[in-house]
């Protein structure tokens, strides 16, 4: 059976845990062939490698610090390398440091600005390099852009508020050349930063008009359809996974 993905190939970043990885599952279940970005845990990459080939497609996996824009740009390039082409990246990787502003560091800023703003910029400017007409854009960003509603977020909804205006100047720019950009920014989502039996979750499922977390597999299916020939006529949109945190 002929599947929406065959013979195209993605790059997540982060893709060794949480939603990156169940995104880069689910992009090869669709049949893509998936390099993923990794940090540190080389044991948990090998994983989502295995996973991926189990699915009966090509994988690789890179260690990359999202801080270090070579170290974007080389990523990018070797995914290109490694497997022959580049046709969708999900620049998923991200850092969610939080806290009062009087207590946030220097250290800390520049941190969230390199990871969660400038790498999804680098890694876009160096991917549209490699694309052909049809490639995919997809940013993870954060419900948090649209509505905080906790304290100790200024600096994360900030960065993740950043990426709505590059995803839709990026869309402009690009949409002569047939690539679209787009933003999926999930609600609170079970993963291992946020799991859904936490000691914040059933004040954190009020706010939802749901009443649940996420599964990271329900944002993976709105980044895949994004990524696939059904969306090809969506570009510079926000798409909110988030059970209705923000309505």
């Amino acid at each position: 059976m002929n599947k929406a993905l065959d013979g195209k190939v993605a790059l997540v970043t982060g893709g060794g845990r949480g939603i990156g990885a169940a995104v880069a599952l689910r992009l090869a279940e669709d049949g893509a062939d998936v390099a993923l970005t990794f940090q540190q845990n080389q044991e948990r990459a090998d994983d989502m490698v295995d996973q991926i080939k189990a699915a009966g497609r090509r994988a690789i996996a890179i260690q990359a610090d999202s801080a270090d824009p070579a170290a974007v740009v080389e990523a990018v390039d070797r995914a290109f390398d490694g497997l022959g082409r580049l046709d969708i990246l999900v620049n998923n990787a991200g850092s969610f440091l939080l806290g009062p502003i009087e207590h946030l560091s220097r250290e800390q800023l520049e941190e969230t600005i390199a990871v969660n703003v400038r790498a999804p910029f680098v890694a876009s400017q160096t991917a549209v390099r490699h694309m052909p007409a049809g490639g995919r854009i997809i940013n993870i960003g954060s419900n948090m852009a649209e509505r905080a509603v906790f304290p100790g977020f200024s600096l994360y909804a900030m960065s993740k508020t950043a990426l709505i205006g590059l995803t839709k100047a990026l869309g402009r720019e690009l949409g002569p050349r047939k690539i679209t950009v787009n933003l999926v920014n999930p609600g609170p989502t079970d993963t291992e930063l946020n799991p859904a039996d936490g000691p914040n979750a059933d004040t954190i499922n009020g706010f939802t008009a749901l009443g649940h977390y996420a599964a990271p597999a329900d944002v993976a299916a709105a980044v895949v359809f994004l990524a696939g020939p059904d969306g090809r006529y969506i570009t510079g949109a926000t798409v909110n996974v988030d059970g209705g945190f923000t309505i």
